[in-house]
């Protein structure tokens, strides 16, 4: 089972007058670390766009235990945990220093056909990259 550490560093851009980050921008954040456990399996876009299927977010969740700030050096950690009838992938963002976690979500992401009707199941192809 494939799972991703990311190091990162709260840039300036994504913090509010109170040096706290935007709220929106924890799915970024996700977004880095499930693009980088895809990489790792070999399944980046072009090769889910090959494999005939799109993968759409059909939800999301986030869990903000302590405010990110301004400098503040993360590591957002991301996994495969069901795969079954949608793609779902857990996240933790993490202090890089103490190891704290300080959010936690995830996103799931159904199948759907080249045509793009929704499939009941994930592929067995797709399972078999994943998994690996």
């Amino acid at each position: 089972m494939k799972d991703v550490s990311v190091p990162y560093q709260i840039p300036f851009h994504d913090v509010d007058s109170l040096n706290i980050v935007w709220h929106g921008h924890y799915y970024k954040y996700f977004e880095l670390a499930r693009t980088e456990l895809f990489r790792a399996c070999s399944f980046d876009v072009s090769e889910m766009q090959q494999s005939g299927y799109a993968f759409p977010v059909i939800e999301s969740y986030c869990r903000y235990s302590e405010p990110l700030r301004y400098g503040q050096r993360v590591v957002i950690k991301a996994n495969f945990k069901q795969w079954k009838s949608y793609v779902l992938i857990a996240y933790a963002i993490l202090d890089a220093g103490s190891g704290k976690r300080l959010a936690y979500g995830h996103t799931k992401q159904a199948v759907c056909n080249q045509k793009g009707q929704l499939l009941m199941a994930v592929p067995e192809s797709v399972t078999n990259v994943i998994t690996a």
